[in-house]
């Protein structure tokens, strides 16, 4: 379903929300071939194992599986093969800096379509220890439990 602006979300990484602290995010471009789109805007992508590298200043997306295109034949491409992101320069060189000094992760967040363009919801992640992961599922129990109580009060 688009929203308002002409964005279709077509798969989300809800398990790198559980797993990092989201610092920043990045809006890129990636670069695919013509059935890998059609695929996509099938839905038919998985980025829960996915993640993102720097490598000769080029930003590269590792373990994103979009499965071949049903009608694709000899076209269709190796489903978990490294895929180009787009971004400025600027932007590369910034993240270089901060993956190499404070150690953060490139994670994907989000797979979406704006307009005709496949875009990409990249993050610029830290790692959870085990009792930040605790802290936020005691959050998200106590959040639904007052809700709850909320919803019984009101009837």
């Amino acid at each position: 379903m688009a929203d308002k602006r002409g964005v279709k979300t077509i798969a989300q990484n809800k398990k790198a929300r559980y797993e990092y602290f989201i610092i920043e995010t990045y809006e890129t471009g990636i670069e695919l071939l013509g059935t890998e789109v059609k695929s996509i805007r099938q839905g038919r992508v998985n980025i829960s194992d996915a993640y993102a590298s720097i490598d000769n200043g080029e930003v590269i997306l590792k373990q994103m599986n979009i499965s071949p295109y049903d009608h694709g034949n000899i076209f269709n491409r190796d489903p978990l093969r490294a895929r180009r992101l787009l971004m400025h320069k600027s932007e590369i060189r910034k993240l270089i800096g901060q993956i190499k000094l404070q150690g953060y992760s490139l994670i994907p967040l989000s797979v979406y379509m704006k307009g005709s363009l496949v875009k990409i919801s990249l993050g610029l992640c830290k790692g959870k220890k085990l009792y930040d992961k605790r802290e936020d599922i005691a959050k998200r129990d106590a959040k639904r439990d007052a809700e709850r109580a909320i919803k019984a009060r009101n009837y």
